[in-house]
């Protein structure tokens, strides 16, 4: 069984017979025509967001709003300066700036002192590249810094003050 967006009820318009333009040259009565005028102002949009406190704290859980508030309060500052659009642009841009601005700080700590060297398993193991050397240079051709077997996979091991 198929369910219905009616939910099974016959769906009715609430136009009445007047939405055919035949039906309203035949001729309309003054209780119609103030029914239409009614009808066709309840159509007409209202431009612009419009914001209701309650529908905004319902659609919003208490963790949601504690988090959003600082940035809120920004846009209702500004709102009054620079109009609903633009402060609205600043706020959700403001927002982003500081994301992307926590989680460069976020990863220069991490890469800081989460470096993978002998004391530990884990954490990122930057491996940089042997300087340049080109003919000409002095010391040219320098094959490598690394003299014994024990130099190599050292991860800091011979640089450690023990």
């Amino acid at each position: 069984m198929a369910s219905s967006e009616t939910g099974g009820v016959k769906p009715m318009s609430i136009a009445g017979r007047m939405v055919r333009e035949r039906e309203r040259l035949i001729g309309m009565s003054n209780d119609e025509r103030a029914w239409r005028k009614q009808w066709l102002k309840d159509l007409e949009l209202h431009h612009g967001p419009r914001i209701v406190p309650e529908l905004e704290k319902e659609l919003q859980n208490p963790i949601k709003r504690f988090y959003r508030f600082p940035l809120d309060k920004l846009g209702e500052a500004l709102t009054p300066v620079l109009g609903t659009q633009r402060a609205y642009t600043i706020r959700f841009w403001t927002g982003k700036f500081a994301m992307a601005i926590a989680a460069i700080y976020a990863g220069a700590y991490y890469f800081k002192y989460n470096q993978n060297d002998w004391t530990r398993k884990g954490g990122w193991r930057v491996i940089t590249s042997r300087p340049v050397c080109n003919p000409g240079d002095e010391g040219y051709p320098k094959v490598s810094d690394r003299t014994q077997p024990s130099d190599y996979a050292a991860r800091g091991f011979k640089q450690a003050t023990i």
